[in-house]
Parts: C-alpha cells; structure tokens; sequence
C-alpha cells in the first residue's frame, strides 16, 4: 500500500466533489454552455484518475516498483495538466477572456500522462514479481 498515493487520492476526490457541486450551482447562467461542458469533463477525467491513483495506492502492496509509482505520479500530473487546463479553459472561454487559447494546447499533455500512467500500470501488473 502507497499511503502518500491513497492520500493525494483522498484529497483529490473531495475536490472533484466539490468543484463537481461549484460547477453544477454556482456556474450556471454565469458560463455558456459550451464553458459548462468543458468544466464538466474536467471533473469527469479528475474523478476517474482519482479511481486510478486509489487502485495504484492499493495495488502497491503487491505490486511495488518503479512502474507503479511513475503510473500514480502520472495520474496526478494528467490531473493537474488536462483537468487543471480544461477548468482554466472554461473560466475564460465561459467569460469572453480572450488571448488565453493557448490553454487548450496544454491539455494533451494531461492526457499523454493519462494514456503512459495507464500503459506503466498495465506493465507493473503484468512483469514478474519485484525480488
């Protein structure tokens, strides 16, 4: 078990939460629908790579190395680049703020740490047992 994961995940899902309900009440009628959808996925990626950086914490246990501590660094990092970019995004999109379109430009790169942090779980899992 990777106790400093389970914590950040822990941590992380109560803000998906929170920015889930925010987005939900308090953005709407302030942001275009377009803005609202953008805040949306967001949260939705947010919260499904909190689920992975659990299941990365709780795997640790049997599975311990390198390859799954890079997984959960990059699940925390895709949070923080395509989450923190698309909530960014939405705010200035949602406000008319122009100048800021280079913000979408970053969001692949959350993405990128999505798809390797998955690929490095993937291979943790299935190579052979750390002696």
């Amino acid at each position: 078990m990777n106790k400093g994961f389970l914590k950040i995940a822990a941590l992380l899902g109560a803000f998906s939460v929170a920015l889930g309900a925010f987005g939900a009440h308090a953005l709407k009628g302030r942001l275009t629908v377009y803005a609202i959808e953008i805040f949306e996925t967001a949260v939705k990626y947010q919260f499904y790579h909190v689920f992975a950086l659990l299941a990365v914490g709780i795997l640790y246990k049997d599975f311990p190395g390198k390859l799954l501590n890079w997984a959960g660094r990059l699940f925390i990092a895709g949070i923080i680049l395509f989450s923190g970019s698309l909530y960014c995004l939405a705010v200035v999109k949602g406000k008319g703020i122009s100048g800021f379109d280079w913000l979408g430009a970053i969001t692949p790169f959350g993405g990128l740490c999505f798809i390797i942090g998955w690929m490095l779980l993937f291979a943790r899992i299935t190579a052979k047992p750390a002696s």
